[in-house]
């Protein structure tokens, strides 16, 4: 037997990788000699890199790079098993887990040490790049990445802007003369869902801005100093930021990376599962066990228990999901692909002990499940 285990982390208890560490307990509690592949999985967001890195049988190198409010840090970007195609996840150098909450404020907050990233990945040859652009405790419209890359934002007197995402509102004109001329032989993907576009009410400041700590005055401060940006790029490069599906996407990375450096946007599910030949990897499979901390009627739209049935149905291969949270009617299991899902939460208990436990109880939840499955197989 070849049980495949793809979930996405619980996050905030558990990561993918560990997850499929305990799924393979439970599974070889009851099928000893079974087949388990472990492919951990994210959409995009904090723990790509990481998941890409060890599924593709990759490495990773860290390099010292500027941390969102201009302390040095140590960061990694990921190299995955081709060779060729480097990792570089937002969180790691602009991230809000980063940061202690006395220092979360998107005003200041710089995406500097993400630009590092792509920088150090530069020197040392690569050319092939998909960023991660969850999990970012900035708004600055991507302006620190581009700085670190070679571009320079001015006010009308010449002098250079401060980080951060408030300064945007004195923007006079953008030089982009000293951009790095090594991007123009690279490739760029974004792994992203987030569809918002940089400004408005559904915009990168309003929707993303008060969880990196922008109170309701910060968010008008920073909606309309992105504005103000995209208004100086509109005029200056008649390229309208403003329009970019996705470009509200970690504070306004996304219409940066769009803009500036012609990279292109996709669902992060359907980047890393491409890269990782997740497809082959499940066609010979008898079973597939997803997961993520919550399953409800975001699962439907582009998550990862989503992107994993979606293949296994092509292949004709069973899916089971585990989570944290059960928030979804049965009668949907069929509008998303799966056989059944079930809660690794064995009864009632404090959201803190839920947390705490994944590990000790996913062990227990799958072989319940693989007993099942034995006497059906008997």
């Amino acid at each position: 037997m070849k049980i495949v285990v793809a979930p996405d982390s619980f996050k905030g208890s558990i990561s993918a990788k560990d997850i499929c560490s305990t799924v393979t307990i439970g599974v070889k509690r009851v099928f000893p000699e079974a087949i388990v592949k472990e492919i951990p999985l994210a959409d995009g967001g904090e723990g790509t890199m990481e998941n890409m890195v060890h599924a593709s049988n990759g490495t990773t190198k860290q390099v010292d790079v500027t941390g969102p409010i201009g302390k040095k840090i140590k960061a990694e970007y990921g190299l995955l098993g081709d060779n060729q195609t480097v990792v570089v996840e937002m969180a790691q150098a602009s991230g809000l887990p980063l940061l202690q909450d006395h220092e979360k404020d998107p005003m200041k907050t710089t995406t500097f040490g993400t630009g590092e990233l792509i920088k150090h990945a530069l020197d040392d040859g690569f050319r092939k790049f998909i960023v991660g652009l969850g999990g970012s405790a900035t708004n600055d419209g991507g302006t620190g990445m581009l700085r670190a890359l070679g571009m320079s934002f001015h006010r009308k007197d010449g002098t250079h802007l401060p980080e951060g995402g408030a300064a945007l509102i004195d923007l006079d004109h953008v030089d982009d003369s000293k951009l790095d001329p090594r991007l123009k032989e690279c490739s760029i993907v974004i792994a992203s869902d987030v569809t918002n576009k940089l400004c408005g009410p559904d915009g990168a400041s309003a929707v993303f801005g008060p969880q990196k700590g922008a109170t309701a005055d910060m968010v008008k401060q920073l909606d309309k100093a992105l504005n103000h940006f995209s208004e100086v790029v509109l005029t200056q490069m008649d390229t309208d930021m403003s329009e970019l599906v996705g470009g509200g996407a970690a504070g306004g990375v996304g219409a940066a990376l769009i803009t500036f450096l012609d990279a292109e946007i996709q669902p992060g599910i359907d980047i890393i599962m491409e890269k990782l030949n997740f497809e082959s990897d499940i066609k010979d499979a008898q079973l597939v066990i997803t997961g993520e901390g919550r399953l409800d009627s975001q699962t439907l739209s582009g998550k990862v228990i989503n992107g994993v049935s979606k293949r296994a149905q092509m292949q004709g291969v069973p899916v089971i999901a585990l989570c944290g949270g059960l928030d979804l009617e049965t009668n949907k299991f069929d509008d998303l692909g799966i056989l059944s899902a079930f809660t690794i939460v064995p009864g009632p208990c404090q959201l803190e002990e839920a947390m705490v436990s994944a590990s000790n109880w996913i062990p227990d939840r799958i072989e319940a499940i693989m007993r099942v499955l034995k006497y059906n197989l008997n």
